[in-house]
Parts: C-alpha cells; structure tokens; sequence
C-alpha cells in the first residue's frame, strides 16, 4: 500500500490516545470501588492496573479483538478495498478516543465498548452501506450491554447479602469476618483460575482434562486463600465492646479481600476492553502487511505493549474524576459492599470475555454498584447520578458514530487521488 507507513504510525498514535481513554475512564471504573471504599490508594491502583490489566490483555484478550476486529463488517465489503477497512480503523479509534477524552474531563463513566462499536458501525453505514454491517453480531453486543449489568447487579445483590447475613448481623462481627472472610478469598482465587484455564489460554494449548482444570483452580483458591489468612493476620484489630470500632475492624478485614478482587478485576477488565484499543490497530497492521483482508491475523506483541502501556498512563494521568464518580458519587462503599460489587462484575466480564462478547464494563460495575446499594435499600442509592450516567451512556453510541463518519470522509480524502 502506498501509504503504508503513515497508516501503521497514525493506528500507534490513535491505538494509543483510544488506550489511554480506556484508561481514564474504563480502568477507572475497574479501580473506582477499591480506592472508593479506601481499600487502596490510587497509586496502589495503577500497580495493580498495569500488572493485571497487562496479564488479562495478553491472556484472554484473543477472543474478543477478533469480534471488533472482524465481527461487526462483514469482510465482503473490504475484500477488495481494504484501504476503506484502514480508513475505517483509523477513524473508529480517533472518534472514540476523543469523545472518551471529553467524557473523562467531565468525570462521565461512559462505556469503550459502546464508543468503539458504535464508530465502527458509523463510518461502515456511511461508507459501505448498511448492509456491509452484520447486525446479528451487533444484537448480541447490544443485548450484552443490558444483560451484563444485569447479571452483575444479581450477583452482586445476593453477595452482599451473604455478607450482611455471614457477618455484618452476627452478634460478633469480627469474630465472623476472621472465619468467612477466607472463604470470600478462595471464591475469588477459584473463580478467576477456572474462567481463566476454560476461557483464557486456549491459545496456548494446554491440554488439561476436566479434572486437573478443577484441580489447578482449587490449588489456586487455596494459595490465594493463604496469602489473605497471612495477611488478615498481620492486622492489629484490637478488641473493643464499642459497636462502631467492631464494624470498623471488620472492614479492615474486608480491606484484604479487596486487593484480591481489585486483582480480579483488572484481569477482568484487560481481558475484555483492551481489544477496543488495539483490535482496530491490529486490523490495520493486518491489512498494511499483507495487502488484504485476511480471515485471521496474528496480534503483534509489541500491539498488545502498545495497548498496556496507553491503559496504564491513561489511568495515572485522569483516572481520578471517574474514580470519585463511581467509586463515591452514586452510593456510599465500604469495603465489604465494594467487594461485593468488585467480584460480581469481575465474574461477569471474565465470562463474557472467554464467549467472545465485548461487553461494557462500566456497565457492569455500575450494575454491580447499583446491586449493592439496592441490597441497602433505595434510599442508598443518588438517583440523579445514575440518571446522570444513563443519558451520558445513551449520547455515546450515536457520538462515537458521527465522529467517525466525518473522520473517515477525511482519511478517505486525504489519501485517495
């Protein structure tokens, strides 16, 4: 291709700015309950970030980078115009990364997944017609929008409740959370070693059965749950008849357990939204070596590093405005109820991310948030900032696409004769 070079450099650049909105914004809301409830701090959250959202991308990522990829066009409009996919590409990322830009300086928990998608369905529509979409592939992705949330406040509704039920109502508090704690720890380890051996390594083709799958998860779930029983026991909790210093002992306990969820979660998270960012890289840097629009494409590691290090500076740099938004803006978190919402969306998105389907996070956690707060009653919850985040969730889709409409008549231009 004749311009071959400029196209790899501007995919980098966007592949970049579109990564580092993911990590104002997205990655925020991965980090938003752990550093709301104060469980960590921010500079603790972008460690864990950079470690777990990294492991997640390069894990579990495949699956859904094929689906922006090569899911929502259908490849017979591109096959013999593959600048039109660059063009395309190219505008999606820029469309997307900007309107994140703007949505992350406002403090907006707005979903990558919905502006990726949304751009991409735009600048095909305008460029390809509608039917160069297949809006099948595009149902399951909406549909998982409403479902993920969903599921994520169901579960994270029926965890919180088996706290309060475990541990918050019994007559010693403290006592309860040193006995069931441990247990929420190994749940936590279990879940994200089995979802992640079934959904995430298929690629390296480990050829475990059944039963040594359940094996290593188990395994994992007890070494996890080690760590927390060594950690837990290095608190210095002294005891007291006073009610409100019990309870505030026992999130101190819960404060351990959510370094473990905040882990799940950033794993989580990487799995699934990475792709946003350099799924279209990955089509371009597909297209400029090979000529064509092939069916399948090798990831180029230094894509995924790309994508990694954009998420990372993105969540250092404005992460803070969307953290206070969720973290403490819609219902006041505690460790124990972020805990609840934490490993209930981290559940949701891994699983997701193993079939393929890239659903929004920040969905999930608001989902997660907003089951919890309900397990507290209405009252719990600031209505006018969940309504607040709707209407900037329903501005996104059509914002990502007419950005990248204008976008792609740009490109279009500016490197067609």
């Amino acid at each position: 291709m004749d311009y071959g070079t400029w196209y790899l450099i501007l995919a980098a650049a966007f592949g970049l700015f579109m990564a580092w909105g993911i990590g104002a914004n997205d990655v925020a809301n991965a980090m938003a309950t752990s550093v709301g409830a104060r469980a960590l701090t921010i500079k603790q959250a972008i460690v864990v970030a950079a470690v777990f959202e990294f492991a997640g991308a390069y894990l579990a990522g495949g699956q859904v980078t094929s689906t922006i990829r090569k899911g929502i066009i259908s490849e017979e409009y591109v096959i013999n115009a593959p600048e039109l996919l660059v063009f395309g590409m190219l505008s999606a990322l820029l469309a997307a990364a900007i309107w994140l830009a703007i949505a992350s300086r406002k403090g907006w928990p707005v979903s990558t997944t919905h502006s990726i998608v949304g751009a991409i369905v735009g600048f095909a529509v305008a460029g390809m017609g509608v039917a160069s979409v297949q809006w099948a592939e595009v149902g399951k992705i909406a549909a998982s929008w409403v479902v993920s949330p969903l599921m994520s406040g169901f579960i994270a509704f029926f965890l919180f409740q088996s706290v309060q039920k475990l541990i918050l109502r019994k007559d010693d508090p403290l006592q309860s959370a040193r006995r069931y704690v441990p247990i929420y720890i190994f749940v936590v380890g279990f879940v994200m070693a089995l979802v992640t051996i079934f959904k995430g390594l298929t690629h390296l083709d480990l050829e475990l059965t059944l039963l040594q799958s359940y094996g290593v998860a188990v395994l994992t779930g007890l070494a996890t749950m080690t760590i927390g029983i060594v950690l837990i026991s290095r608190l210095k909790l002294p005891e007291s008849d006073d009610e409100e210093f019990r309870f505030r002992n026992v999130e101190r306990i819960f404060g351990v357990l959510m370094i473990f969820t905040a882990c799940g979660m950033a794993f989580a998270h990487g799995s699934n939204d990475v792709a946003n960012a350099i799924g279209p890289v990955a089509a371009v840097v597909s297209v400029v070596s090979t000529g064509a629009v092939t069916a399948k494409s090798a990831l180029p590691n230094w894509v995924l590093l790309l994508g990694a290090t954009g998420i990372v500076l993105g969540l250092a740099t404005y992460g803070f405005k969307v953290i206070r938004t969720v973290g403490k803006k819609i219902t006041e978190l505690t460790p124990s109820r972020g805990f609840a919402a934490e490993l209930a969306a981290a559940t949701t998105v891994v699983i997701a991310s193993g079939t393929g389907i890239p659903i929004s996070t920040t969905h999930t956690l608001v989902g997660a948030v907003l089951g919890v707060g309900f397990a507290r009653g209405m009252e719990a919850i600031n209505l006018r900032v969940v309504g607040n985040i709707f209407l900037s969730w329903i501005v996104t889709l059509p914002a990502g696409g007419i950005l990248a409409i204008i976008l792609f008549f740009f490109f279009k231009g500016l490197f067609l004769p």
